[in-house]
């Protein structure tokens, strides 16, 4: 990883998307789409798994400074980490301007992608959106409160348990 994507001693890749894919093929198969929509080469993608995840993760964890802690991304890392202990595999795409970066979310999300947050200077800006149906509305996040993970939880775990088991059922109207 290089050092200019990290902030305060944790990764916050700039100018990138980050994306979760529940599984290695997926993420795999997204490679190879963005590859033909021409996001390909070292370093415009790279990929981690699960185990590279959490070691990453880990390793930011020792590394980071109490300054990282006022934003959030501390808090997104700590998502990405239960992520990654589920199996969850990742991409990290350059995509320095919206139109790319919403360009490689709409690809991602074709190959099953459950989040892909495009990292700017100030803002993490979340791409994919989530069927909202049934869950609660989405809560203030905070360094003391965390993500709202958007789940009725608030917990990022539920998130993959619940497509792990096909989810709630949407009410029928």
């Amino acid at each position: 990883m290089a050092s200019d994507e990290r902030s305060f001693g944790v990764f916050k890749p700039v100018d990138h998307v980050v994306i979760s894919f529940p599984n290695a093929a997926q993420a795999d198969a997204a490679m190879q789409a963005l590859a033909k929509a021409g996001q390909q080469g070292e370093p415009a993608v790279r990929s981690l798994t699960d185990r590279q995840m959490v070691a990453q993760i880990d390793n930011d964890l020792e590394q980071a400074s109490a300054l990282a802690a006022v934003g959030q991304e501390v808090n997104l890392i700590k998502a990405h980490r239960e992520l990654a202990e589920r199996g969850y595999h990742w991409l990290v795409v350059h995509a320095p301007d919206k139109d790319q970066a919403r360009q490689v979310a709409r690809i991602a999300k074709t190959h099953g992608a459950e989040r892909a947050q495009h990292y700017g200077n100030f803002i993490i800006e979340e791409l994919i959106d989530r069927d909202r149906a049934g869950s609660k509305p989405q809560v203030a996040e905070s360094p003391d409160r965390g993500l709202d993970a958007e789940t009725p939880s608030g917990d990022e775990a539920e998130r993959a348990r619940l497509r792990d088991t096909g989810g709630p059922q949407k009410r029928r109207a």
